[in-house]
């Protein structure tokens, strides 16, 4: 019986694994040219910040100087810091640095929570045009200027207004507010809610949409009604948004307002209404005290900045990004 023979077998190589093919790194005149279109939109922002905000940073060298306008950067005299230790011992700069905090410390007590408040009031209207015109209701006054807004403040609440008018017809005293000192962190506060807390809702209400909506309907179908939803949701939903306006907002927290406080200065006295930017204008630029008033400046930055960092690391304590991711993060 005859037998076929079976083909021989062949060793197939066994074949090496295909490896992905690895980009080519592009060289950063490659780069531009592929994102030319993008710089180009960003180039104005750009600008913006290096003329307005880094390019100012320079002329912190006058903190260090006596500066005289005649003499320019180079040749004014250098006094180390001598100007620190000049608005060190000032009284003014004190009570100006009191009055701003006692300022500060209202605002973020009631305007900081006032647009978030809002937004949630707003996002729980149903009716879609209701909440436009409302929308657009209250973000009108952010586009009034503060001569107009002290203005009516003064034609409502000021010692010939409206209402000093309707305590007399009722028998009670007259009572100017425009010049209480012991009511000016108020007052001023007062304003700055009416004038943006619509315009600060815009980013709170965008953080609102963002959450998803099956969060909302898993939570109803679990029992949890309005509030525990509000609680257990919403609030967890907008809290990064939250903690990085209010990390910022510490940033700028010895700059209270020039031109509104500028505005009101006198009717209260200086005593109640100096605070840190009216003293740079009055010793630096009426005074001509050039050097006192850049270090005035150059503190606020300082004391601003180690806000912003210490505040942010306390935000990764406790589990929230901040404004910038620290490092390992």
């Amino acid at each position: 019986m005859s037998t076929t023979p079976l083909p021989a077998v062949r060793e197939v190589a066994s074949e090496e694994p295909v490896r992905p093919a690895v980009p080519r790194k592009l060289t950063l005149l490659q780069r531009i040219r592929r994102d030319r279109v993008m710089l180009l939109l960003a180039l104005p922002g750009l600008l913006y910040f290096l003329v307005f905000h880094y390019g100012p940073l320079f002329g912190y060298v006058v903190a260090f100087q006596d500066y005289q306008p005649y003499l320019g950067f180079l040749d004014s005299p250098w006094v180390g810091l001598q100007n620190f230790a000049t608005v060190f011992g000032d009284a003014r700069f004190w009570d100006s640095v009191v009055n701003t905090l006692q300022i500060t410390v209202t605002q973020l007590l009631l305007f900081f929570p006032a647009p978030i408040a809002l937004a949630l009031l707003l996002n729980s209207v149903v009716s879609e045009k209701v909440r436009r015109f409302v929308q657009s209701v209250v973000y009108l006054p952010h586009f009034i200027g503060w001569v107009i807004i002290v203005s009516i403040f003064q034609q409502i609440l000021g010692g010939a207004g409206v209402v000093p008018g309707v305590l007399e017809d009722l028998g009670l005293p007259r009572y100017d507010i425009m010049t209480d000192p012991d009511a000016f962190p108020l007052l001023v506060t007062l304003q700055l809610m009416w004038k943006d807390a619509g315009w600060g809702t815009i980013i709170f209400l965008a953080a609102l949409l963002s959450i998803s909506p099956e969060l909302y309907e898993a939570a109803a179908m679990d029992g949890a009604g309005r509030w525990r939803r509000l609680w257990h949701v919403t609030l967890p939903g907008i809290m990064p948004i939250v903690i990085l306006l209010l990390i910022l907002n510490l940033g700028s927290i010895l700059s209270v307002g020039f031109e509104q406080i500028l505005l009101q200065r006198d009717a209260v006295g200086a005593e109640a209404g100096e605070v840190l930017d009216t003293f740079i204008y009055f010793n630096g630029v009426r005074d001509g005290q050039w050097g006192p008033a850049a270090a005035v400046g150059l503190f606020k930055a300082i004391v601003g900045a180690a806000l912003v960092i210490g505040a942010n690391k306390v935000a990764h304590l406790f589990g929230h990004e901040g404004v910038y991711r620290g490092a390992g993060k």
